[in-house]
Parts: C-alpha cells; structure tokens; sequence
C-alpha cells in the first residue's frame, strides 16, 4: 500500500519505511529481553516472559487502528472502477506472473536468511558456542536495529536512483562473503568486535536488501494479482528462508566441530541464489505499475 500511495519515482523509498517497523520491532524486543535477563533464570521462565507479551498488546491495538484508518490505494480503486477485480488471485497469479514468483521466493532467500541468522541464532551461538552472557549477543543486536532504522530509507531512496535488481543482487552477496570475517571476529570472544560482526552485515549491508524490497516485489506483479503475489512471496518463502535458518545454523555447528564455517558457507551459498534469482529480473524500478492492469492475461513483466 505505501508503494502504490508513492509518487512513480519514489516507490523505494517510501517502500522502505514500513520496512522500519521490524527493526524497530527487534530493537524494542531485544531492549526488553536484555532488561528481563537480569532476573533470576527461574523467576524469567516463570513469569518474567509474560510481561513482554502483555506490553505487547499496546502495539496491536496502534496497528490495528492504522490498519482501520488506511484506504485503498488509487490503483487498486481505478482496478474496481474497470471490473478488472481478480475473483481467484492465486490462480491467476501462477498463470500469469510463476516465472516472477519463483524469482521473487530465490530473491528473498537471503533476507529471510540473514535476519534469522544475525537477528535470533547469534544470540544462542553467543551465549552457548562462546560461552558469553545474553546482553553481550543482545547488546550487539540492538546497536545493528538502531543503525538499520536510519540506513532503510537511505537505501530505499538511493535505489530508486540506481535500480532495485543492482542494489539487492550486490548487497546480497556481500553479506555472504562479510559472514566469515563475521564470525572469525565474534570468535575472539571481545564484546566490541562481537558488536561490530553483528553491526557491519546486519545493520548496515542487510538494509541494503530489505530497503528496496518492498518496492522490488511489488513491481514483479500487476496489480490485479500484486497483494497475492507479495503475501506468497513473503510468507511461503518464509519457511526455508526464515523458519528453517536457525535450525540449519544449529545442526552445521556441530557438524563443523563446533566452529562456524559450515554456516558461512550456507550463508554464502544463499546469497549466490538470491543473487542468481534477483539479476534474473527484468529492470523495473522506472516502469509505470498503475496502468499494468487494463490487458487482462498479459504479462509485461515477461
């Protein structure tokens, strides 16, 4: 919705402030978390956790009002007004656009990927394989959310201007090759250079993926098919992409003697997918995706 309400030459990044939301989200989870950790083990598996879910409970309320409050975008009105309206989207989706989907599940494997392993894993290996405290893992998580708040918009913003596919495909890759300096400086057991492991591919290079995402995915898809298109992109990918990562983390570990190598490696080899599957694409960050929906069946984004 905030691509299509975005002016032409903006979608990236006005797309790339609801992207805030997560690490924001993170942020405000790791901040509690860290201030929980503080009390007796027992007393926070006991009683302590509730307490974050029930202040949790302020944020669904805001959302919900937001939610209630936003209106259709003037696409997706003008795709009414027309009786261009897609009675079954996930039918008409794979007919129409299942090169696309399939190169946006590729494109969003390194994402999932590196969220999960930066933003949920690195806490477990931090605390068990290093034998550091929680706030060490989480102290570093949090400095990587709050620089990756600023970082999104400026991302976002500068794709619009070099292209989406370019910026995505190269960052993508980078965060695969950066995971092994990553871990070889977390293995020296420093809280600074820990922070600095998470900071560096999380904070700073994965915004650079997740920026333009938003409006990434939306161009793939025309609007009668574009909500479907984005939701199953998004959340079927999630189960290898994000659901799975923090297992396939766990069994390489050991796998790898307890070092972390096989993971770099898994890491690196994502990225090379996604990057195979986002160079793919066809360049659409200047196509006009309002006036894509008035020759049903036709594919223009091949």
């Amino acid at each position: 919705m905030a691509v299509e309400h975005s002016p032409e030459n903006r979608r990236g990044f006005y797309g790339s402030w609801p992207q805030i939301g997560v690490p924001a989200g993170l942020l405000l989870a790791s901040a509690m978390v860290y201030l929980l950790s503080f009390l007796p083990e027992s007393d926070f598996f006991n009683w302590g956790w509730r307490i974050a879910f029930l202040i949790s409970a302020i944020l669904v309320a805001i959302g919900l009002y937001i939610r209630l409050k936003i209106l259709e975008t003037p696409a997706f009105t003008a795709l009414k007004k027309m009786q261009k309206v897609v009675h079954v989207p996930f039918l008409e989706l794979w007919r129409t656009h299942g090169w696309n989907t399939l190169l946006g599940l590729g494109a969003r494997y390194i994402e999932g990927v590196t969220f999960n392993i930066y933003g949920v894993f690195i806490i477990a290996y931090v605390t068990g394989a290093l034998q550091l405290p929680r706030q060490t893992a989480l102290v570093g998580v949090m400095i990587a959310s709050g620089v990756m708040i600023f970082m999104l918009p400026v991302f976002g913003n500068l794709s619009d201007r070099i292209g989406r596919r370019r910026m995505f495909g190269y960052a993508g890759l980078l965060i695969g090759i950066l995971s092994f300096p990553a871990f070889a400086m977390m293995e020296t057991k420093i809280p600074l250079l820990i922070w600095l492991a998470i900071t560096i591919p999380f904070g700073l290079v994965y915004p650079a993926v997740y920026g333009p995402q938003a409006a990434l995915f939306s161009e793939l898809f025309d609007t009668r098919v574009r909500y479907t298109g984005i939701s199953f992109v998004y959340q079927f990918s999630g189960i290898f992409a994000s659901g799975l990562t923090p297992i396939v983390a766990t069994s390489l570990l050991p796998a790898g003697g307890n070092r972390p190598w096989l993971i770099c490696g898994y890491i690196l080899l994502v990225s090379i997918i996604s990057a195979v599957s986002v160079f793919s694409m066809h360049d659409m960050h200047k196509r006009d995706i309002t006036t894509d929906n008035v020759v049903p069946g036709v594919n223009p984004t091949g």
